[in-house]
């Protein structure tokens, strides 16, 4: 009798310690999706996504997000395209939330030094200012809505990237990280 609950014991104990690894896993794998500062996800850069409700095309825009020399993760976004004159100038005017999944990119035809104000702009913004080589250059993070201040690349950059205030900080987004959508 003594044979049988030992067995019964071990193939118990075997089934427990089965059990705490897969819920150990599963546990892991709930962290990485809720836990947005270390999700690397599958993005393919200049995917074209549609229209949006302002008529704007839609793109998938990549971060990689640098520790070192090498990548952490990589953010995925869909950001509208402001292209012409007219777009850029009306930018995210009006809006009244972003999505932490969505943003606004502003391409230019060359580099120069890129000023922003947030006139009309209800939220608060993070506003990216992007390097001729997809690098970012400098990040205004928290800007202020309606406010009439400028904020400025600190070099000729060649694009903007708004997204929502605080996400920059959330995800680790920070100078020298390398933005692609095209």
């Amino acid at each position: 009798m003594k044979i049988f609950s030992h067995n019964i014991t071990i193939k118990y104990i075997a089934l427990i310690f089965s059990a705490s690894i897969a819920l150990a896993a599963c546990s892991a794998d709930g962290a990485a999706n809720t836990n947005i500062t270390t999700k690397t996800v599958n993005c393919t850069a200049g995917s074209e996504l549609g229209k949006s409700d302002a008529g704007l095309d839609i793109v998938q825009l990549c971060i990689d997000i640098k520790e070192g020399d090498s990548i952490k993760s990589t953010q995925s976004f869909d950001v509208e395209v402001a292209t012409t004159p007219a777009e850029q100038s009306r930018g995210l005017m009006f809006r009244t939330n972003l999505d932490d999944d969505k943003g606004m990119i502003f391409p230019y035809q060359a580099p120069q030094i890129l000023s922003f104000w947030m006139k009309n702009t209800v939220i608060s913004l993070d506003i990216i200012f992007i390097n001729p080589d997809g690098t970012i250059a400098n990040i205004a993070r928290d800007t202020v809505p309606y406010s009439l201040d400028s904020v400025s690349s600190i070099n000729p950059a060649i694009a903007v990237l708004e997204v929502r205030a605080g996400l920059t900080k959330e995800l680790g987004i920070k100078k020298g990280d390398i933005i692609r959508w095209k």
